[in-house]
């Protein structure tokens, strides 16, 4: 296979740190969080003291001032052992970047340093019972008060990643709902706010140690401080999340290969083990033939994503290449699932096999982020066709 040259030397270093630290803190638990619907909260003090926390930021907010490689091989950790319930690349990756890249001085000085200890959970609250790849249509307001001291928040969120720990959320909202896409801002909501609750745990059919909550806000007072950004913002929200949806969009497609990876290795080891009429599984030449045809598919699909990473450390990479990478490669992941579990054949099904908790894990990626439909759509725009 191409020699992969991503990875330099030190972040080879790094993976091997954090695979240890899954080995020791996360993986030994992963089934008993599974069984509750969320990871214990020590989880991110540890990664916090470890340094395995928003290590992109700049050191002056908590962070290494590492370049987003880490992150990667952070990303790609998690997802060779599995273990899903592990929300830190949103917290790191996704939130503190939006504070990073728009915050005050004040906002970053008072949250980022926070999130980078694991002292603070962040999560981003986008998706409504009636919106979801349609950020548009959110019917959450915040409608500011005539003495411009607050805004009364009001609305609900669902599907919310890191959503029962957050101990801080960003709430897009519209500030000026007769203005559609230029009337949504950012706020930054803290537990405790009064008005502020937690739904449900929903229960989901993968992912299941990752606390995927329900949002609601009853005329929470946010102070008008917690705008993101500060007044110059005021209904800059959608572009914002613009901005940001390509490195959201690419971490998804750098988990599916990831994961996609790791079910080929996993069914490699069994196949060439498990016995069938006398010979193992391996001996069959459509087993040779599907796992030749997957790891091929797999590793033409990485030399992609690993370009796209080289265009995100220069700021380059676009939303339409985004969107490829982020379709073709979740698709490309729940095939490969299908497949290696059909290798497996019934201990596949088996939840206590880590192929049919991969199975299960994987449908979820061609939805969220923006559905692949919607990937496709995003595409065809930028060829010219369409609206």
């Amino acid at each position: 296979m191409i020699e992969r040259t991503l990875f330099q030397p030190e972040h080879h270093a790094f993976a091997d740190s954090f695979r240890r630290f899954i080995e020791k803190e996360v993986a030994p638990f992963h089934a008993g969080w599974e069984e509750q619907g969320y990871v214990a909260r020590e989880v991110w003090n540890q990664a916090g003291a470890n340094g395995f926390l928003c290590m992109s930021l700049p050191e002056e907010y908590g962070g290494a001032g590492a370049d987003k490689l880490y992150s990667v091989a952070q990303m790609e950790e998690l997802a060779r052992a599995g273990t899903t319930g592990i929300g830190f690349g949103l917290h790191s990756e996704i939130v503190a970047p939006y504070i990073l890249h728009y915050g005050t001085e004040a906002q970053k000085r008072k949250y980022l340093p926070q999130m980078a200890s694991g002292a603070m959970v962040g999560a981003i609250a986008m998706s409504e019972p009636a919106a979801g790849s349609d950020l548009q249509g959110i019917k959450t307001t915040a409608i500011q008060s005539t003495d411009g001291s607050h805004y009364a928040l009001n609305g609900s969120k669902t599907f919310i990643t890191n959503g029962w720990h957050a101990d801080l959320v960003i709430v897009v909202a519209k500030t000026d709902p007769a203005a559609g896409a230029k009337g949504t801002s950012l706020f930054l909501v803290e537990r405790g706010m009064p008005g502020f609750e937690r739904g449900q745990r929903l229960k989901k059919v993968g992912m299941k140690a990752q606390d995927t909550s329900e949002l609601f806000f009853n005329n929470v007072k946010v102070p008008a401080e917690n705008l993101l950004g500060g007044p110059a913002m005021e209904g800059r929200g959608f572009i914002c999340l613009m901005e940001q949806l390509p490195w959201e969009r690419l971490q998804i497609a750098i988990t599916a290969i990831a994961s996609a990876q790791a079910a080929i290795d996993w069914t490699v080891a069994y196949v060439k083990e498990r016995k069938v009429f006398g010979q193992a599984v391996a001996a069959f030449q459509n087993t040779r033939h599907t796992l030749a045809e997957l790891q091929t598919q797999v590793q033409v699909a990485r030399v992609f994503v690993d370009k796209c990473c080289e265009l995100i450390l220069k700021d380059q990479l676009d939303t339409q290449t985004a969107s490829m990478a982020k379709y073709w490669t979740t698709d490309l992941q729940c095939k490969v699932m299908d497949e290696c579990v059909q290798l497996f054949g019934g201990y596949g099904y088996m939840w206590e096999y880590p192929i049919a908790r991969a199975y299960a894990d994987a449908r979820v990626q061609r939805i969220y982020g923006g559905t692949n439909e919607i990937m496709k759509e995003v595409i065809a725009r930028a060829m010219g066709l369409g609206k």
